[in-house]
């Protein structure tokens, strides 16, 4: 029988493991979790020292009475190429890769270069940094929109895009699709939830008001019905805001749908729009865009593209862009901004580090063409189908799947239940196995980059391996 975290909650439950193996679950899992604090104590203790000061959401993440002891994060202390030191001296190899920021593993020699060049520079923020245009121009070139603006986060940029999206259209309902996620505004941070057998839009959290969702519409992502429920509001919809391949559901990659989407609301006049945080030069230089063969109207991007440093981007069709700034007009002639616009700032945007960084990853991906990408892409579907392979053949309840060189996994549910709460016990303990054996992931997700080599993979593999060896020798799995 597999144990679940609830068992060893309920003090004195009853379960159907003989009590000799009750004692053997026990008795390992209370010498594991004593191993890995002694591991990484410099972690654990910084976590506690600080907790009343810093609040932290990250650090209660998954956090679970049972494996209270071992809910902290892994503070870092170093990194370059694809591994990660901590503050007791441990050395990772890192997946997690800055939640996706660092296709080219961590401090690449070319972003530290142009960082190391632009502080010898200064860090001028008033006047115009000299790196604007051209870096919108290379953005502008590899992913085939028209205008590009700058902020500082993905969130600024989702924020800005729906704006647009609105103050072009003269409508305020915004589409999205459950499973998506585009930041942390009070905008997009909504659920459809059926409450005595309705379907009603909720905030997804404390402190988001209730008539936020008055103009967002949640629905089914790549369903066809959906393009129904479209054409039903038309005339009341600003946006569609597509997480092209989601980052919770990496084997839904819905081209068709994606094709329709596009056609219908072109048809309707409503503004399409991609968040490409994650997709954006990752899985192809012109990003889930060329991939699909689909051109939106607008496109937020970051992430890869600030080399490291907080950016974010809005490219779109100048239609939309020129909401930002009045649209085109000439010196010498009687041309002056004539689109009403919106509002668009903030202090830190166009940052010249954040540039630098920027042009300094932008022409690196030019100059390796898409040859970059596919590799890494067929390098990642190889290691997720090793992993597959064995997963199958020793009857564990899990599957990897992938787009690109993102990957995850696919929730373990109970067959009987359906339930993610039954959740195995040892499947939860198998990324603080993998941690301790020198591991970082989230939770079983990451990235591969182009600094982890084929001795990195064959690494994690084994570690996979050698970590689900150890939870079988206590019982657990």
């Amino acid at each position: 029988m597999q144990k679940t975290i609830s068992d060893l909650q309920q003090s004195g439950s009853q379960t159907n493991s003989p009590p000799q193996e009750q004692d053997v679950q026990k008795n390992y899992l209370q010498q594991f979790i004593t191993d890995y604090n002694e591991r990484s104590k410099t972690s654990k203790k910084l976590t506690q020292n600080y907790r009343f000061t810093l609040a932290d959401s990250r650090v209660p993440v998954g956090f679970n009475l049972a494996l209270k002891e071992m809910c902290y994060p892994i503070v870092a202390k170093k990194s370059f190429g694809s591994r990660i030191w901590d503050v007791d001296g441990n050395e990772y190899v890192d997946v997690t890769m800055g939640f996706g920021i660092n296709l080219f593993g961590h401090n690449p020699s070319f972003v530290k270069t142009a960082l190391l060049e632009q502080l010898e520079q200064g860090i001028h923020l008033g006047p115009q940094t000299e790196l604007a245009g051209e870096v919108a121009e290379l953005i502008a070139e590899m992913t085939g929109m028209e205008r590009v603006a700058f902020s500082n986060t993905g969130t600024e940029a989702v924020m800005a895009a729906i704006r647009i999206a609105r103050a072009a259209t003269n409508r305020n309902k915004i589409v999205i699709f459950s499973g998506s996620y585009h930041g942390h505004s009070d905008g997009t941070l909504v659920e459809a939830k059926e409450i005595n057998g309705s379907l009603q839009i909720l905030p997804i959290a404390p402190g988001i008001p209730p008539g936020i969702a008055e103009d967002i519409l949640v629905m089914d992502y790549g369903n066809p019905k959906s393009l129904e429920l479209i054409k039903a509001y038309k005339h009341e919809l600003a946006g569609v805001l597509v997480e092209p391949v989601q980052s919770s559901r990496a084997d839904l990659q819905p081209k068709e749908f994606l094709h329709q989407l596009r056609q219908l609301t072109t048809e309707l006049g409503i503004a399409l729009i991609f968040d490409e945080m994650v997709t954006g030069f990752r899985i192809h230089p012109g990003g889930a865009q060329a991939w699909f063969g689909v051109v939106a109207d607008i496109a937020t991007y970051g992430k890869i593209v600030g080399g490291g440093l907080p950016i974010g981007v809005i490219a779109g069709k100048a239609a939309y862009m020129d909401k930002i700034d009045g649209g085109m007009w000439n010196y010498g002639d009687a041309s002056f901004p004539q689109i009403e616009t919106t509002l668009f700032a903030g202090t830190h945007c166009k940052h010249p580090l954040s540039l630098a960084a920027a042009k300094a990853v932008l022409k690196y991906l030019k100059a390796q063409g898409g040859t970059l990408q596919s590799n890494l892409n067929q390098r990642t579907g190889d290691f997720v189908n090793t992993l597959n392979a064995y997963f199958q053949a020793e009857k564990i309840p899990v599957k990897m799947i992938n787009f690109g060189s993102l990957f995850g996994q696919t929730s373990f549910r109970n067959s009987t239940t359906n339930s993610d709460k039954s959740l195995p016990l040892g499947l939860s303990l198998l990324t603080y196995h993998l941690i301790k054996r020198g591991f970082l992931s989230r939770g079983g997700s990451g990235f591969l980059s182009t600094a982890h080599t084929d001795e990195d993979i064959n690494y994690i593999i084994q570690t996979v391996k050698d970590s689900i060896s150890d939870l079988r020798s206590g019982g657990l799995l």
